[in-house]
């Protein structure tokens, strides 16, 4: 599958192809790793119970400008029902069952931790772009198994055995179609706001700070094995490289997913950020006998 950016071709090689993530799926699946992979290193703080408080905001400054509005997200036809959107503190059954129910997200009921979704949802993708992201505030069961480290080689590196975890994630994000996720969270969208100003930004704009996660993690290094560690006193892992150290959450896991999963999650974010952007390329496919029509990335 051969996805390029913004303003050129967009090639398919079958018509699976039509079918990328879509931007909660890949949050969550994300924040799910996260999880997995730092319980296991070090540098990340898990003692708090939820997000840091947000610094007040000085009362001179003017709140500032919608970068992204929800209003241009590409999105499918608007759902059938007319119904208003539950309470926030209500919302859980009703979002939960909804993204579960999905097309292809054949799974990803038994792996969502349904109290305070939404909420929960909003709190990790404001942390992927730091350095500390808080166990409470996952939306998702963590997976069975435990951190390998391969120290065959006299220089503990991450086993390549570890990547293969990440399958059963993968298979669940690359069948759901990502326009139809998309309009999923949109038509929520009210919620996500509203939780994300709960959290401590009173005149921020959630879909902003989404954007910014994805290009936070679009910028990661693009790692190739071995990726080396270091073991601590406390019995855990470190990179080796202290400058991937350093990086933020949503990067140090682009590298711990491995280099395969790595390449094929950037180039999906790269279309779930054209999608909420209003950029997104329409492709169409047809045979001989048929006109073409139109396929959501």
């Amino acid at each position: 599958m051969i996805v390029c950016g913004f303003g050129g071709n967009v090639t398919r090689h079958n018509s699976a192809t039509g079918k990328i993530i879509g931007a909660i799926v890949v949050i969550v699946i994300v924040a799910l790793a996260a999880w997995w992979y730092f319980t296991r290193m070090p540098g990340v703080d898990f003692t708090r119970h939820g997000p840091a408080p947000a610094a007040p905001a000085k009362a001179s400054t003017a709140p500032p400008p919608v970068e992204h509005p929800i209003s241009e997200a590409q999105t499918g036809p608007a759902p059938a029902a007319t119904a208003p959107l539950p309470l926030l503190d209500a919302s859980d059954s009703a979002a939960a069952s909804a993204l579960a129910s999905l097309p292809g997200a054949d799974g990803l009921a038994g792996l969502l931790l349904s109290r305070g979704l939404i909420p929960h949802i909003v709190a990790t993708v404001d942390a992927l772009p730091r350095h500390s992201i808080g166990v409470s505030i996952l939306p998702l069961r963590t997976p069975k198994g435990t951190f390998a480290v391969d120290t065959s080689s006299g220089q503990p590196v991450l086993d390549r055995k570890d990547y293969a975890r990440y399958a059963p994630y993968m298979q669940i994000v690359e069948a759901v179609n990502s326009r139809t996720l998309v309009t999923w969270y949109v038509h929520w969208y009210p919620l996500f706001q509203q939780a994300y100003r709960q959290l401590g930004y009173p005149h921020g704009y959630f879909n902003d700070r989404l954007i910014q996660a994805i290009d936070d993690m679009l910028a990661a290094p693009n790692a190739q094995p071995p990726v080396a560690l270091v073991a601590t006193q406390d019995g855990h892992y470190a990179f080796a490289d202290p400058t991937w150290e350093a990086l933020s959450v949503g990067q140090k896991l682009m590298i711990r997913i491995g280099p395969e999963n790595e390449r094929e999650l950037k180039a999906k974010l790269r279309n779930i950020r054209a999608l909420l952007l209003g950029k997104a390329q329409e492709f169409h496919t047809a045979s001989p006998a048929q006109p073409a029509t139109a396929t959501s990335q």
